[in-house]
């Protein structure tokens, strides 16, 4: 029953931690992050990582991008979609030099100088969409820049991180046609079956005289979609977002939307959030102080400036390519994947692995304030969605 425990505690904390973050001004979201570094291994160690944790919080990411494609604006997406290849373009290219200007500096080998670069230019936004709903920012031009610029980035990294591992001699060889041909047809295949399929399988299931047909429906689109994207080499929060945004064209989805968030955000989500503060360790940071802060500000400020300054060469004024450019810091559970990938293959040395996690922390933990600066606040006409 310990992991029943774990739920009781985790919903509990998480929502204290929210209204208190709310209080002080700045969005739920980092409330609930920060309490998952203290009640984990960091601080107090009443919650430790596990299998059971991991699974939730996977169901968790995953329904949360689901209720942002539920919500996004189709068109908005359409119309940024420039936009959004010129953030993540310029949101790869200045964390790599940054990242392996840093990793040079410090003595790293070339190798680990690459792959800590390509580390740096990953991105999740999964924390920066709960941040913009929560200020009623998600289905504007800046949020929907952002979603479409992350599925690009997701893209793009992945298609590198293979092409590494394989040059660097860490993995059998790939062919490159062959995987940007899986993500290829990982879209072709999810645009159609967007379109022919998912309208008729929802008619379908709805009629189903069974308790909840309509929304297990949708969890089925949400999940099959989410591992094809895996084994398709594309994220899985690509394809539950995909799948949200299926479901956005058809009648049912405000009836779906109104009943996936009570799902979403009284178990999964705040396990989800938790999770990401298990993940920090405090051992042998003190040695490594300095390798952390110089490589959380490359890692910040290149990516704010990178995604920023696509989104001014395309038409965003100042203060919306900062928000741009803050809506893609974030690591999150993204980095945490490849980077026990380098771990793994040994591009990323061990004595580094804690200090890595916790620049990725450092990000993900920024990414919200910087959100909430930058946007307007609910005083200049923007309710704050607790």
């Amino acid at each position: 029953m310990q992991f029943i425990f774990y739920l009781a505690l985790i919903i509990a904390a998480t929502k204290a931690a929210g209204h208190l973050s709310v209080k002080l001004g700045q969005p739920a979201v980092l409330g609930k992050l920060i309490v998952g570094i203290i009640l984990g291994p960091a601080f107090l160690g009443w919650i430790q990582p596990g299998e059971f944790i991991d699974h939730f919080a996977e169901i968790g990411v995953l329904l949360l991008m689901f209720i942002a494609g539920l919500e996004t604006d189709l068109n908005q997406l359409r119309q940024n979609w420039k936009s959004a290849f010129a953030v993540a373009i310029g949101g790869i290219i200045l964390p790599f030099i940054g990242g392996f200007a840093v990793a040079s500096w410090l003595g790293l080998s070339q190798s680990e100088s690459l792959f800590l670069a390509l580390l740096l230019c990953a991105t999740s936004v999964s924390i920066s969409v709960q941040a913009l709903k929560e200020l009623n920012q998600l289905n504007s031009k800046e949020g929907s820049t952002i979603l479409g610029a992350a599925v690009v980035d997701d893209v793009v990294v992945v298609i590198l991180l293979a092409v590494m591992l394989s040059l660097l001699g860490t993995a059998e060889s790939v062919s490159i046609p062959a995987l940007i041909g899986k993500k290829a047809l990982f879209f072709v295949v999810v645009i159609a079956v967007s379109i022919w399929v998912v309208p008729v399988f929802m008619k379908l299931i709805a009629r189903l005289k069974v308790t909840e047909a309509l929304m297990s429906g949708a969890l089925i689109a949400c999940f099959s979609f989410a591992y094809f994207a895996e084994k398709m080499g594309v994220a899985g929060i690509i394809g539950a977002f995909a799948a949200g945004i299926a479901i956005s064209q058809t009648s049912f989805r405000h009836e779906v939307e109104k009943k996936v968030e009570p799902i979403a955000y009284t178990l999964f989500v705040p396990v989800f959030f938790v999770s990401i503060g298990l993940n920090i360790t405090l051992d042998g940071v003190g040695n490594q102080l300095i390798f952390i802060i110089v490589l959380s500000l490359v890692a910040i400020l290149s990516k704010l400036f990178g995604g920023g300054l696509g989104a001014r060469l395309t038409g965003f004024n100042n203060r919306s390519s900062l928000a741009i450019g803050a809506g893609m810091v974030s690591r999150g559970e993204v980095a945490l994947i490849i980077s026990a990938s380098g771990l793994q293959s040994g591009l990323l040395p061990q004595i580094y692995f804690t200090a890595v996690v916790m620049v990725i922390m450092i990000t993900t933990l920024v990414t919200p304030p910087m959100l909430k600066l930058i946007f307007p606040s609910a005083e200049e006409g923007k309710a704050l969605k607790r």
